[in-house]
């Protein structure tokens, strides 16, 4: 049996009339963690809203263990188990936590199966609860983002950015909670932040100008000052 939860090949994606994907791959073992590398604007985004069904993917194709997912719509994919955060904290800040983590359930009664489980990955969230999500911290707030992702029960956890505007100390803590989802389930995961991603991830892909460019273990890409230097623009 295969390892592979999600094979992405060859597609192409357009914004509107603009060709933004042209011909990115990527392959997501198993339980293990995958980084989408690249600078700002090159693809990585548009990526994990390709497999979403959230793009327009024109050629290529979408495999989710290995049955095509492109030509779905987006809240059938959601259904066969695959989760997504989204960049800049898709919450509802008129909400509390609670209210939140409920409106996230895909069948009744996920919320109650899972507390338990989100809140050990995220204790600072039963805390606040009762909170209004517009009252969190920034770095409360994409816990929130993240713990929404795992009501349901996904087998596969698309991550966008989950570092970004966050103070170190709480970079630290959401490294932590990647770590301890990751022996859960799959997870594809776009980072800006390169010391976060080579110490969470065990494979990296490079996308540049909307192609994937370079892709392998991790621990071939740390180190290589070239590599990263010409792709990252950050040894």
């Amino acid at each position: 049996m295969s390892d592979m939860v999600l094979e992405v090949d060859g597609i192409h994606t357009f914004i509107g009339q603009f060709h933004i994907l042209e011909g990115v791959n990527v392959a997501v073992r198993q339980g293990e963690i995958t980084v989408l590398l690249g600078r700002n604007g090159a693809g990585k985004t548009t990526t994990l809203r390709s497999v979403m069904g959230l793009a327009n993917v024109r050629t290529g194709d979408i495999r989710f263990y290995g049955k095509s997912i492109r030509q779905m719509p987006a809240y059938r994919i959601a259904q066969l188990g695959i989760g997504y955060v989204p960049e800049h904290r898709a919450i509802f800040r008129d909400l509390s936590v609670a209210e939140n983590l409920k409106i996230a359930e895909r069948s009744p009664g996920d919320l109650a199966r899972r507390q338990d489980f989100i809140y050990s990955i995220f204790p600072d969230l039963e805390r606040l609860r009762h909170l209004g999500g517009g009252q969190l911290s920034g770095g409360q707030q994409q816990m929130l983002s993240v713990a929404r992702a795992l009501v349901p029960e996904n087998r596969l956890l698309l991550i966008d950015e989950p570092s970004e505007g966050l103070a170190p100390v709480i970079i630290e803590q959401m490294m932590r909670a990647i770590r301890e989802l990751s022996a859960r389930m799959t997870i594809l995961l776009v980072e800006q932040n390169f010391r976060m991603a080579s110490e969470l991830a065990d494979r990296f892909v490079i996308i540049e100008e909307g192609q994937s460019v370079f892709s392998g273990p991790m621990s071939d890409l740390v180190g290589n000052d070239e590599l990263i230097n010409r792709y990252l623009g950050a040894a």
